[in-house]
C-alpha cells in the first residue's frame, strides 16, 4: 500500500478523536443511550464509506475483506464490553467519568494494536507456516470459549494493577476526571504526583484489550493477509467500541448464547486459515458464515431463556 494511504488514514483518525474528546465531550457527562446510538451510527456508516472506497480502491475482493475483518473484530469487541462493564461495576465509576475512560483506553489500544498487527504481517511474510500455528490456535480458543464459564474480573489478583500500586502513589478518592493530581504529603508540605482511581481503571481497561487482541488479530489475519485492510478494519470496529458500550450496557447480558457464536466464529476463521493452502474458502463465504452465525445466536438468545443457575442447598 502506498505510505499516503498509511499517513492519511492515520490522520483522519486523529481528527475524528480530536473533534470527539475537543469539541463534543470536552465536558464529562452521562452518555444517554440515543447520544450512543448517534454515534454508533457515525462510526458504522464511516466503516461502510470506507469500505466503498476499499471496493473503487483495490477491488471487490478487498472490500469484502475488509467488511468480514469488520465484522469479525467488532463481534469478538463484545466480549470486552462484558469485561468493562464488570471493571466499572467493581470500582464504582461514576457514569459521567466512564466516557473519559474508555477514550483514553481506545486511543492507547489503536497504537498497542498498530504493534500487534505490524508484528504479525511480519511473521507471516517471514514464516509463512505461521498462519498453521495462528489457525490452530483459533480453533483451541474457540473449543475453550465455548467451555468456560463467565467473565470474571478479579482486580486485586492483576499482576499489572499489582505493579501499578507497587511502584505508583495512589489516593482512593476519584477527583473528577483527572488521571493524576498533585497532592501535599503533609499540610502544607511539598506536593508529588499520585494516581487516581481512574488512572488504575484505566490500566486495567488497557491491559484487557491487549488480553482479547491476541485473539481477534489472528482472525481478521484469516480473513485477509493486507495489513492495511487488517489495520484499518480494526481501527473502525475500536473506534466504534466505546459507543456501543453505551448502547448496550443494560442489555447485554441478554445475549446469554453469544458467546457460543463467537466460538463458532473464531473455529472457522481457524479452519479457514488451516485449510488456505489446500481448498481456501471465498471471501463471499466466509462473511456470509460469520454474519449468520452472529445474527443466529443473538436471535436465539433472545427466543431460549438461559438457564438458571443450581444453587447449593
Amino acid at each position: 500500500m502506498p505510505l499516503s494511504w498509511w499517513i492519511g488514514f492515520n490522520a483522519l483518525v486523529l481528527f475524528l478523536l480530536a473533534l470527539d474528546l475537543g469539541i463534543f465531550n470536552r465536558k464529562a457527562h452521562t452518555v444517554s443511550v440515543r447520544e450512543a446510538l448517534g454515534w454508533s451510527a457515525l462510526w458504522v456508516s464511516l466503516a461502510i464509506g470506507f469500505g466503498v472506497w476499499v471496493g473503487q480502491a483495490l477491488g471487490r475482493q478487498a472490500m469484502l475483506e475488509f467488511y468480514a475483518g469488520y465484522l469479525v473484530e467488532q463481534a469478538l469487541s463484545v466480549d470486552n464490553l462484558f469485561v468493562f462493564i464488570l471493571i466499572f461495576g467493581y470500582f464504582r465509576i461514576p457514569p459521567e467519568l466512564q466516557h473519559r475512560v474508555l477514550f483514553w483506553g481506545i486511543l492507547g489500544a489503536l497504537l498497542m494494536r498498530g504493534a500487534m498487527i505490524g508484528a504479525g504481517a511480519v511473521l507471516i511474510a517471514r514464516f509463512h507456516w505461521i498462519i498453521y500455528v495462528f489457525g490452530v490456535f483459533l480453533v483451541y480458543t474457540g473449543f475453550k470459549m465455548a467451555f468456560s464459564g463467565g467473565s470474571h474480573v478479579e482486580p486485586e489478583q492483576n499482576p499489572v494493577i499489582r505493579l501499578v500500586r507497587r511502584f505508583v502513589p495512589l489516593t482512593t478518592r476519584f477527583h473528577g476526571e483527572h488521571f493524576f493530581i498533585r497532592e501535599p504529603l503533609s499540610p502544607g508540605g511539598v506536593a508529588r504526583l499520585v494516581a487516581t482511581p481512574l488512572f488504575v481503571v484505566l490500566v486495567l481497561v488497557e491491559t484487557t484489550d491487549v488480553v482479547f487482541a491476541v485473539d481477534s488479530i489472528p482472525a481478521i489475519f484469516g480473513v485477509t493477509r493486507n495489513p492495511f485492510l487488517v489495520y484499518t478494519s480494526n481501527v473502525f470496529a475500536i473506534l466504534g467500541l466505546r459507543s456501543l458500550y453505551f448502547v448496550l450496557a443494560n442489555i447485554i447480558g441478554k445475549f446469554h448464547l453469544l458467546k457460543y457464536g463467537l466460538s463458532v466464529v473464531l473455529a472457522f476463521v481457524g479452519v479457514k486459515m488451516l485449510l488456505s493452502e489446500i481448498r481456501p474458502i471465498p471471501i463471499g463465504i466466509s462473511l456470509g458464515v460469520v454474519a449468520a452465525v452472529l445474527i443466529g445466536s443473538v436471535l436465539l438468545s433472545l427466543v431460549i431463556p438461559p438457564k438458571e443457575e443450581s444453587t447449593p442447598a
